[in-house]
Parts: C-alpha cells; sequence; structure tokens
C-alpha cells in the first residue's frame, strides 16, 4: 500500500537520475539509433553581472534528447510504483 505522504525530494532525486542515465545512454546510442540522439538546447547563456564590489555570472543551459525525455517518464512512473 502507497503511503499518501510521499516525499517530494525522492521525485526530484528519480527525476534527475532518468534525465542523466536518458542522456548518457541518448549519447552513447545516437550512432546506432539516429532518432534517440536528437537533442535540443534550451535555457540562456551565461551573462556576466558587474557591482563594482562582486562580479559574478549567472547561466543555465540543457540539453535534452529523446532518450532523457524517456527516462524521464521511466522514473514518473517508478515514483508513482513506489
Amino acid at each position: 500500500m502507497r503511503s499518501k505522504n510521499r516525499n517530494p525530494w525522492v521525485l526530484l532525486l528519480l527525476v534527475l537520475v532518468g534525465l542523466v542515465i536518458g542522456g548518457v545512454l541518448g549519447e552513447i546510442l545516437k550512432d546506432y539509433i539516429p532518432l534517440i540522439g536528437y537533442s535540443k538546447s534550451i535555457g540562456f547563456d551565461p551573462t556576466l553581472i558587474d557591482l563594482s564590489i562582486i562580479k559574478f555570472t549567472i547561466g543555465l543551459k540543457l540539453s535534452i534528447n529523446l532518450a532523457s525525455v524517456i527516462g524521464l517518464i521511466i522514473s514518473i512512473f517508478i515514483y508513482n510504483k513506489i
């Protein structure tokens, strides 16, 4: 019987693991199955913020391929079965 109070951190961890494993498998298998290695990058380029005293760079870029989306779906399915 599933508990009603499931931990959202477990979901986050499973989603991250699913994305990473799927992304790695997609990169490995893209020579054999070209469709699974198709990827799209989303995000924004690094931006420098200069406040005279402190300088820092903010940027985020995600490269998601079809295998990582499949890994995401499998990880959510696993979370629902727990």
